[in-house]
């Protein structure tokens, strides 16, 4: 099923930032009022979906949903040699110097429009006459969470920002200066709260997944709590708690009410206080709605593909789009296809080579998420290069039509925003958090793992492994891990690594296992442990062709295993090379290397990729905060009194 719901209300009020005087413009409101449109479920429906149009142009679909969610050390793509005022100095961690770039303009446009569309639709539907009606009590519910998720996206972008709780009107003050992340955070935990148990649930109306309901209300509810309890950017430069720098329990905008399962009152003012509301509600999700996560990984995601949305199943809510009419899931981010009946990709999201190494061989994970090939054809498969893994997850190949659309954009593919995976290991971090490993939290890790790793070595890898887990934070460091490898190419990486304060730790680390892995594959310094351990990877990767697709001899171990005749890829199957293999660089090309013409001397150095991809983070230990917040445009500070880039670590050189 596709929902037809991002085409733009014809009775939406947009409202647009332009100038000074009209910091936001309101522009006028069609032949009917406000009165007229919220006195029918239809009308205000299409109101509704106004704001969930705005998922559909381009800052959403590629921009802020995965293009800008890099580098980590899961998703990294490679930037320009030099700063270019692109997204690709979003990639570098030089976001600073791009402060006159349109794209990131244009984000916060369409963040503020659509939070104004929201407070449209509340404000409209609690002056209307049936504003008790289930429908438009869930419709209510919608554009809490609508707007609770846009100031999601503008916090972790930008940082402290303007907070908007009332629909934009003619006389009404709106160049605002900025409020405290966690003051939004706190406002929009407390909406949802007092509005979740009104909205129904996917299975209880006709557009299931693909609008926001109950399930995912709940588990934002979560999220957002551990993002509130959780490390941001401040003026300062510094990451901190709200409790490092705010009087949490003096300051009622902070707080939250809430009622807990046992039916106790409840309220969240420290950081503690905010994993216990974490964990509360997804407990509360796994106790009204749980259920069995699909045993097919990969199926989650070619179900996208194939326009297949199951209730009660991984996916909570995915974004929907439209096919030839928005979307980029399968042209910016997943497998790359140069060529091929159902268009091609310009790929934009692709993934580290140390994330492809650290997953274990039997972890069914990896290979759904991890593509090491590319297709220049229909059913035609080339071997990647190690810095080019693309995201598995989606293929345009596996459209059961044609886009249809002049270019390869707007497949149709949609985006999921959380699965219930998510959920339960929100709860397993929130538990762990409060109450260390307990049983509780093991479980629910174990739950997803079980789903990962084939019957035979679960004994292993799901019951010992989380058994092991013996210390707080040997706990968390695997849900670190877990939530890398269960959410690669998604988009969540880079927030995460914000509110757990470990971006600089993983960035640093990424670095020395690259160099490492390079310095081992290529001979060197085996002295060194550090270097030692990576001596078993693969240099080359051994493979052959059969009617256009590549089969590996190895994977990512035994280096010493080396096939008996190894020929040229275009000499693969010729007579006499039917038991033949190619061979591909691997491990060896993540340390670069120059051989001197006249002495023949080679030096080793560290590759490209590597200077490059983190170059905006300049410190070696990894402690200190990294600049991923991006400026506001300029086009925005002139056009305020009040607005500023000042401050939150912002770096405006290239140096």
């Amino acid at each position: 099923m596709k929902l037809n719901k991002y085409i733009l209300g014809i009775f939406c009020l947009a409202t647009v930032f332009t100038s000074c005087e009209d910091f936001l413009d309101v522009e006028a409101p069609s032949s009917f009022d406000t009165d007229y449109v919220f006195s029918n479920t239809e009308d205000a429906k299409k109101m509704l979906f106004g704001v969930y149009q705005l998922f559909a142009t381009d800052s959403y679909t590629s921009r802020m949903s995965n293009v800008w969610m890099q580098n980590t050390d899961v998703e990294v793509m490679q930037p320009s040699a030099n700063p270019d005022g692109s997204r690709r100095d979003v990639w570098s961690l030089q976001g600073g110097l791009l402060t006159g770039f349109k794209d990131i303009y244009n984000a916060w446009q369409d963040n503020y429009l659509a939070i104004d569309r929201a407070n449209q639709v509340i404000e409209g539907i609690k002056s209307s006459d049936i504003s008790s009606d289930p429908d438009m009590r869930m419709m209510l519910g919608e554009a809490y969470v609508l707007r609770a998720y846009r100031y999601f996206l503008l916090i972790n972008i930008f940082g402290d920002v303007p907070y908007f709780t009332e629909a934009a009107k003619a006389g009404m003050e709106l160049d605002i200066p900025k409020t405290d992340k966690n003051i939004i955070y706190s406002g929009c935990i407390q909406d949802l709260v007092n509005i979740e148990e009104e909205m129904f649930f996917a299975d209880e109306y006709a557009d299931g997944i693909e609008r926001m309901n109950r399930e995912f209300a709940i588990g934002m509810i979560s999220r957002l709590a551990l993002f509130r309890a959780g490390y941001g950017m401040t003026f300062d430069g510094t990451m901190k708690r709200a409790d490092d720098y705010l009087d949490v329990t003096g300051d009622e905008s902070l707080a939250v009410t809430y009622t807990a399962m046992d039916g106790s009152e409840r309220v969240a003012r420290t950081y503690e206080d905010y994993y216990l509301l974490a964990k509360d509600y997804a407990q509360k999700l796994m106790a009204l709605k749980d259920r069995e996560l699909n045993s097919d990984f990969a199926q989650i995601f070619r179900n996208q593909c194939e326009w297949i949305t199951p209730e009660n199943d991984d996916v909570l809510f995915e974004v929907a789009f439209m096919a030839a009419n928005g979307g980029d899931v399968g042209w910016c981010v997943g497998t790359t296809v140069t060529s091929s009946s159902k268009g091609s990709t310009t790929i934009q999201v692709n993934l580290a080579p140390t994330y492809y190494f650290s997953f274990d061989d039997d972890d069914t994970r990896r290979d759904a998420t991890v593509s090491r090939v590319q297709y220049v054809g229909d059913t035609d498969e080339e071997v990647s290069r190690i810095t080019n893994l693309s995201v598995a997850k989606w293929n345009r190949l596996w459209l059961t039509s044609s886009p249809g659309a002049s270019s390869s954009k707007g497949t149709g593919i949609n985006w999921p925003l959380m699965r219930y995976s998510d959920v339960l290991l929100m709860f397993a971090e929130a538990e762990n958090a409060l109450n260390g490993p307990s049983t509780d939290a093991k479980n629910a890790l174990k739950r997803v793992r079980r789903r990962a790793f084939p019957a035979d070595v679960q004994a292993t890898k799901v019951e010992a492994y989380v058994d092991n887990l013996s210390s707080k934070e040997d706990f968390f460091d695997a849900i670190v891990n877990e939530r890398a490898w269960e959410f690669g190419g998604e988009g969540l990486r880079k927030f995460d690594l914000v509110r757990w304060n470990n971006y600089g730790e993983k960035i640093v680390e990424t670095k020395q296992v690259i160099n490492n892995i390079g310095k081992a594959s290529n001979g060197l310094e085996l002295s060194n442990p550090e270097v030692a351990k990576y001596s078993d990877l693969a240099d080359y990767l051994y493979y052959q062709v059969d009617n256009g697709e590549v089969s590996f001899y190895n994977t990512k171990y035994d280096p010493e295993v080396i096939p008996e005749v190894i020929v040229d890829v275009a000499d693969l199957g010729n007579e006499g090379n039917e038991n033949a293999y190619a061979r591909a660089s691997w491990g060896r090309s993540l340390y670069q290397s120059a051989t001197d013409d006249d002495t023949g001397v080679t030096t080793y150095m560290e590759a490209d990729y590597t200077l490059r991809c983190w170059r905006g983070y300049k410190d070696e230990t990894g402690l200190s905060a990294v600049p991923y917040l991006l400026p506001i445009s300029t086009q925005t500070i002139e056009s305020s009194e009040v607005l500023t880039n000042e401050g939150y670590g912002h770096v405006s050189s290239a140096n």
